[in-house]
């Protein structure tokens, strides 16, 4: 009777336990990663933006066309700065010394006038002063040349002031409207938009006829003959990032397919709103063909370790224990782990037989 009830009380485990999948522990190499997305991009991309708002008239280079260094790429219709120039070329012209030439000689007859009238004063208040040593003449007369040499030195000096202020003020007035002319001219020039450095037009965000304003780029030009990869990293795991590590890339524009890239650079800002971090990695084998903004998933391997004791991650209980064959819980040391397996660094051995934890 014992023995059967012993037989019956068993019964249950050895069903429960000879239907589940079980393993042993592995050795072999296993790495850890980092996720990021992220976009293609080629060489010095930039948006081009104009300095003007207007109406684009003409592409002077078409998409996928490439452009020099400072090359004109669309011209916008402004017509409003066409004719402040204009106009500043006036203002510049009426500012100008020669054409106020007749001002600056009517104020040097004035001044030559009042010199000429201060000398005659000081000859006549030299010649009373001599007759009033005679005891010639009358004392009154005396103040009164006097008083007549003062007044023309005054009217000589107001005079040369006037002169010397015109001369300073039409010589401030052609300079600033020169400069006023030049600012125009460059507003003018403006409304053809120009590329920042040469590269291919890949992109125009507006047709001819649209309008354009400074606010919004109005087209995206690169360089074609380079790509980079802009990934996004979690700000969790930013501190694993460093650069010349390796990375494996995906992209939906080539299914099935995986690209060795290496990470160039840490961008140390992280974004407020989406709480990544900006990574720059380089192809070290580009795909055939390449186009800025390709969608692509990437891990960055930062960790690797090579024959090490894994099991699969579906394996492990709580974090930290596994289900042995006996039905015993064990606890575990784990190590490096990826999306498949996790790598185990003590607590058990290749010997012992573990059971898949029920969902």
């Amino acid at each position: 009777m014992k023995m059967l009830l012993l037989t019956v009380l068993m019964l249950p485990f050895c069903s429960c336990t000879g239907h589940r999948e079980k393993i042993r522990p592995d050795r072999e190499d296993i790495t850890e990663s980092v996720y990021a997305s992220g976009i293609v991009k080629s060489g010095h991309q930039y948006e081009v933006f104009s300095t003007v708002n207007g109406i684009a008239a003409r592409w002077l280079v078409k998409e996928g066309g490439m452009v020099g260094n400072r090359q004109p790429i669309l011209e916008v219709l402004g017509e409003a700065a066409r004719l402040q120039a204009e106009n500043a070329s006036i203002v510049a012209q009426n500012a100008a010394r020669q054409a106020n030439s007749r001002r600056i000689e009517e104020l040097r007859i004035h001044v030559e006038d009042a010199k000429l009238r201060m000398d005659q004063s000081a000859v006549d208040l030299q010649r009373q002063r001599n007759l009033w040593a005679q005891q010639i003449g009358s004392r009154n007369e005396l103040e009164q040349r006097e008083l007549a040499w003062k007044s023309a030195q005054n009217a000589y000096a107001s005079a040369r002031l006037r002169y010397d202020e015109l001369q300073r003020e039409i010589g401030f007035g052609e300079k600033q409207a020169l400069k006023n002319l030049e600012i125009s001219r460059s507003a003018e020039a403006d409304h053809s938009v120009k590329s920042e450095r040469g590269g291919k037009l890949f992109f125009t965000f507006v047709e001819e006829g649209e309008m354009v304003n400074t606010q919004q780029p109005v087209a995206v030009i690169g360089d074609p003959g380079s790509f980079i990869l802009e990934l996004q990293v979690d700000e969790y795991d930013v501190a694993q990032i460093r650069q010349g590590q390796h990375v494996a890339v995906s992209m939906d524009s080539y299914k099935g397919q995986v690209f060795d890239a290496v990470v160039e650079t840490l961008k140390p800002y992280m974004n407020e709103r989406t709480k990544t971090f900006t990574v720059e990695a380089l192809f070290l084998r580009p795909p055939p063909a390449l186009y800025p903004n390709l969608t692509c998933e990437a891990n960055i391997i930062v960790a690797q370790r090579k024959q090490v004791l894994t099991i699969p991650r579906s394996y492990l209980l709580d974090g930290n224990f596994v289900l042995l064959e006996n039905g015993r819980r064990q606890q575990v040391s784990t190590g490096l782990m990826d999306y498949r397996k996790v790598e185990i660094t003590g607590g058990i051995t290749p010997d012992n037989v573990i059971l898949k934890p029920e969902k």
